[in-house]
């Protein structure tokens, strides 16, 4: 019998009974083919489940009886992908690869050498098609949490966001990518309160290895840091100022390996084993 999943953000966590959206009942009955008394799980995007039997299959009102509820879990950890717009769709992909893999948000970011330029209601737009495409992947993957999806900004408005005003000297002692003429002050660490670890994708010879960042971390702070963030470059990767502005905000450059990779591939790698190690 098929896996049943259905998005109910708004259904209460003691519910009974929960009746699905127009765009969700379709969906479910229409394309995936539902019918009476199918087990269905519903998960509200923010970690809760219910496990459920559908009891009315209309294709604009599904109702859903509510047999057991499964509160959220805490998640072992949190991964933010900030991430460079690529050409053409393959942000979409992106966002799907991401929430298979876990991701808790992804920021789009607009950078020097950005190609997609998206404002006013086309930017509304792709932040709403990103976020479908967020809630498809999820019911596939079966992950009862959404990542939040941040409003389109530009790479140095973000950055701003992360610098404080104390610091600490970088994690591991990594140093900014060889032929950077970086200030003195980028070769701070800038202590953010809403991550423990800022990398950032780097294609330089001078970056260092995500296995030697977290043994620089753990070995500072006794355990493997719970909110991390990844910061990815566009085709072309991030410019050498946009590259020395993100060390400055406390950003440590993390080598993907000898080989150039596509921008959709270095985001998927980089959570990837980002996830696997913070598991362990």
């Amino acid at each position: 019998m098929p896996d049943f999943r259905a998005y109910a953000p708004a259904a209460p966590a003691d519910a009974k009974e929960i009746q699905l959206s127009p765009e969700e009942s379709h969906h479910l009955v229409a394309v995936n083919r539902c019918g009476r008394g199918d087990p269905v799980t519903a998960f509200d995007g923010r970690g809760r489940e219910w496990i459920t039997a559908c009891i009315d299959p209309s294709k604009s009102a599904t109702v859903l009886r509510v047999k057991e509820s499964r509160p959220a879990r805490p998640r072992p950890h949190e991964i933010t992908l900030a991430q460079a717009l690529p050409k053409g769709a393959t942000m979409d992909d992106i966002v799907r690869q991401a929430t298979e893999i876990g991701a808790a948000r992804i920021v789009p970011l607009l950078s020097e050498r950005t190609q997609v330029h998206l404002d006013g209601d086309r930017a509304e737009k792709k932040i709403e098609k990103w976020r479908t495409a967020a809630i498809e992947a999820a019911k596939q993957c079966g992950n009862p949490w959404l990542p939040e999806i941040a409003a389109l900004q530009k790479l140095e408005a973000f950055l701003a966001t992360l610098r404080a005003p104390d610091t600490a000297a970088i994690e591991g002692g990594t140093r900014p990518p060889e032929g950077f003429r970086a200030r003195p002050e980028a070769m701070l660490h800038l202590e953010s309160t809403s991550f423990d670890l800022k990398l950032i994708a780097s294609l330089h010879g001078g970056a260092s290895t995500l296995k030697k960042s977290l043994a620089g971390y753990a070995a500072k702070h006794g355990h493997l840091p719970r909110k991390a963030l990844w910061l990815v470059g566009p085709e072309g990767d991030f410019s050498p100022v946009e590259t020395t502005a993100a060390i400055s905000a406390g950003f440590q450059p993390i080598t993907l390996g000898p080989l150039v990779l596509r921008s959709d591939t270095a985001a998927v790698y980089a959570l990837s084993i980002l996830s696997h190690a913070l598991q362990e």
